[in-house]
């Protein structure tokens, strides 16, 4: 006899029994594999009687049948009563003498919600776009030629963007603090290494010069025993060094990877990886505002089995991540409940665009994986090896196709949502 419980939205509880006869042949095979290679004082290998193997074996043996059987009595359950599992259930037997007939048992788990979407005509998407010009190109050569400046000594007072050797103290109350102290410290004006009130006493200042002066500390400062306080700091300048940036000729554009030199080339090059890298971001702001959108009219709750999975694997990626910086995790412990935001609206929209596929036919087109795989491939030196990677393996396409059915249901949503075109500077585009 079977039976299933509603114990939450999402939570079931089924009870079920197995009978003995259903264990019986199961925990006799089990002994007889074990006794192939089991070895028991007094007996050679595959001659132990199954008595003897029963007195070593038959609990453990037993146990694992138990086992088996109960999970196959629940997947057949569960495909009787139409129940979509999610997650792990819980398992819990209720009989306690697990000779009686039947045993019985029951079983917690959630299932996977129907998904539930209000008219997502009534949400407004803003749609950002952006059109790149020269401009731009010149201002991430500019950047790039900045990325391999150098710094030369010079006779004049420090400016923003200027490298300045220092001395400073720092005392509250007249009395020194923790940090507040540093010998030819090198500091580049205007990278935000220092805090802006600090940097902003310097500039002006000459090699040899020394000055003192006050300032406050914010209130919400990483170090709590100066945060909010005021600060007396003196400061003596040892050098100031300018940045001297190489020129944009063929030895640059040769470090920059143009083998010939051609400096034409290289702003060629510079400007189609922009152009990549714009649609790519446009693509990824604009997918964002659609999803937000689908978030809104949500109506259902998620198996919060799915959510404590998937905040596992953020905390992982984000240890792994970390840690290939050069951060030892282990003296800054995370744990999963800090992402559970994170997780739980990763999982809905899973669940969402998965749903939005089905019902709407937003499957990946062959022909549009194509053009997605070429795309990317467009970025390295040998496309068409790219293009062969991905097409050899199954798994590296999945991927590919999962982006594409993200596009489809971005176009999905804009096609009927209220869009809000919005033009957006390359600086907030690009995060710089």
């Amino acid at each position: 006899m079977t039976s299933v419980e509603t114990v939450s939205a999402l939570e079931r509880r089924l009870n079920a029994s197995i009978p003995q006869q259903a264990i019986y042949g199961e925990v006799s095979a089990r002994l007889k594999s074990i006794g192939r290679n089991a070895r028991i004082a007094g007996f050679r290998p595959g001659k132990v009687p199954v008595k003897v193997l029963d007195q070593y074996y038959g609990a453990q043996a037993r146990q694992e049948a138990l086992s088996d059987a109960m999970q196959r009595s629940f997947v057949e359950a569960a495909q009787t009563n139409n129940l979509k599992v999610a997650g792990s259930p819980q398992f819990e037997i209720k009989t306690r003498d697990l000779s009686a007939d039947p045993i019985e048992y029951s079983v917690t788990f959630e299932v996977y919600p129907e998904v539930v979407l209000g008219d997502v005509a009534g949400e407004v998407v803003e749609r950002v776009a952006f059109e790149l010009g020269e401009a731009d190109v010149d201002k991430t050569i500019a950047t790039l030629r900045k990325q391999r400046g150098t710094f030369e000594k010079v006779n004049r007072a420090a400016q923003n963007e200027d490298q300045v050797h220092i001395d400073f103290s720092g005392r509250i109350g007249g009395a020194p603090f923790e940090g507040g102290e540093a010998k030819d410290l090198a500091v580049v004006l205007g990278v935000g290494r220092m805090l802006p009130d600090f940097e902003a006493a310097i500039i002006g200042m000459k090699a040899g010069e020394t000055k003192t002066f006050d300032m406050t500390f914010p209130a919400d400062y990483h170090g709590k025993d100066v945060a909010g306080k005021q600060v007396s700091f003196t400061v003596t300048l040892n050098a100031v060094d300018a940045m001297r940036l190489p020129e944009l000729d063929a030895e640059f554009a040769k470090s920059m990877g143009i083998a010939d030199g051609d400096v034409s080339k290289l702003q060629a090059e510079i400007r189609s990886n922009l152009n990549r890298e714009v649609t790519r971001r446009l693509k990824a702001r604009n997918k964002e505002a659609a999803m937000d959108a689908l978030l809104k009219v949500a109506k259902f709750d998620v198996p919060k089995a799915l959510v404590d999975s998937e905040a596992q694997v953020l905390m992982q990626q984000t240890v792994q991540e970390m840690e290939s910086r050069g951060v030892k995790m282990k003296d800054m412990p995370l744990y999963p409940e800090l992402f559970n935001d994170r997780a739980e609206k990763r999982v809905k929209l899973g669940l969402i665009l998965a749903d939005l596929v089905l019902k709407h036919n937003l499957t990946a087109m062959p022909e549009q994986v194509r053009v997605l795989v070429a795309d990317y491939a467009q970025s390295f030196d040998d496309p068409d090896e790219v293009v062969r990677w991905y097409y050899a393996d199954p798994s590296r396409l999945r991927e590919v196709e999962n982006l594409v059915l993200e596009e489809n249901v971005v176009g999905w949503v804009t096609g009927r949502a209220k869009v809000a075109d919005k033009a957006i500077a390359f600086d907030e585009l690009m995060g710089s």
